[in-house]
């Protein structure tokens, strides 16, 4: 068979949104006529099992056949570290599947966390992009000028490979210095800049249901409305007027708070929340239940203090997933607002059927 064109999107680090590119650039390649495939060769190790939630997800969303899925060839799970490193770093896991084509035009490859992830299995993104010969996309996070440290580290060890980046999650306050500042630094330095994407809340955002799933929490009211999203996470530990000026300004909130803090409560029912998560073991008082089910908001119930309450949901924020369509939509509109598609295609050398053109 005849080969195709492989497009591999890597990440600096975890949770950078390579899996939202993938799914924004497979949907606008789709639209234009690119009979595209996917594949994950390193899967996540999310359990002994290897499941991977986001793999079903990417195939339903881009609606792929069996013959335009390519499977994980090795996860990192501890029965595949304990068994390579009883061989003593024997056989590669062969990449043999990924170089022969099933007919498409360009093979969608999702890369490891980082780039040093899979160097056990010979199956870090360097290891890919040689052994595949495949043009890799980079995707990191704007957390600071200092990304251009981690992407000039990428460059350094994969080369000529690299064909482009995408600085994800730029802060609206950072926009002007990233467009004026860091994109022609690296411009300068051979690495294409083809997207900036602003930070948006929607993609930040974490559901009911991932609270409930963290914490262990229990559902005290509206269990039918898991799907509502957060998108900002709010203590409420201050007296009630300080805490309604504070609520006031927030947007789609959880609030955790005391169970026996019913004035606190009631303010933040009153507000832009989403969800009450309650500590202390206390339950609400009746008229609480009844004006949270009036308004649709869940009350959440955990037996953890508030602080590592809100340090656990903290760090939901940092690992959002993808499985919500209004996320879908918005990682669509991000991509044919910002990425300059046309670019990375000729980057990539990879011509658009006529029909498209």
């Amino acid at each position: 068979m005849s080969s195709s064109k492989h497009l591999l999107i890597g990440s600096t680090e975890p949770y950078s949104g390579k899996s939202a590119a993938i799914l924004g650039i497979g949907l606008q390649l789709q639209a234009m006529g690119v009979d595209i495939a996917f594949g994950k060769p390193l899967g996540s190790a999310y359990n002994e099992a290897a499941l991977d939630p986001d793999l079903d997800f990417i195939i339903e969303t881009l609606k792929l056949p069996a013959n335009r899925y390519y499977p994980p060839v090795a996860s990192l799970t501890p029965a595949t570290v304990d068994e390579r490193l009883a061989l003593g770093g024997a056989d590669d896991y062969s990449l043999t599947s990924y170089r022969e084509s099933q007919g498409e035009t360009l093979l969608l490859l999702e890369g490891p966390g980082n780039l040093t992830e899979g160097t056990l299995l010979n199956l870090s993104l360097p290891a890919m992009a040689y052994a595949l010969d495949a043009s890799v996309l980079l995707v990191t996070r704007y957390d600071s000028q200092l990304l251009v440290d981690r992407l000039l580290a990428a460059k350094a060890q994969l080369g000529d490979h690299l064909v482009g980046v995408i600085l994800n999650d730029v802060p609206d306050d950072e926009l002007e210095t990233a467009h004026q500042v860091t994109k022609p630094f690296l411009e300068r330095l051979n690495i294409p800049v083809l997207a900036l994407f602003p930070r948006s809340p929607i993609m930040r955002s974490i559901t009911v249901g991932e609270i409930v799933e963290r914490l262990h929490a229990e559902i005290l009211c509206c269990p039918d409305r898991m799907e509502l999203m957060v998108e900002t996470l709010t203590i409420g530990a201050m007296n009630v007027n300080s805490a309604l000026r504070y609520f006031r300004k927030g947007l789609n909130m959880a609030v955790v708070t005391g169970g026996d803090r019913s004035d606190i409560q009631f303010a933040a029912l009153e507000t832009s929340t989403q969800c009450l998560v309650l500590t202390g073991q206390i339950p609400p008082i009746p008229t609480i239940l009844e004006r949270a089910s009036d308004l649709e908001i869940p009350i959440l119930a955990v037996d953890s203090d508030t602080l590592s309450t809100v340090e656990r949901i903290d760090e939901l924020f940092g690992q959002v997933r993808l499985h919500q369509p209004i996320k879908v939509q918005c990682v669509q509109d991000l991509v044919a607002n910002h990425l300059d598609l046309d670019r990375l295609l000729s980057l990539i050398d990879l011509k658009l059927p006529v029909s498209a053109s």
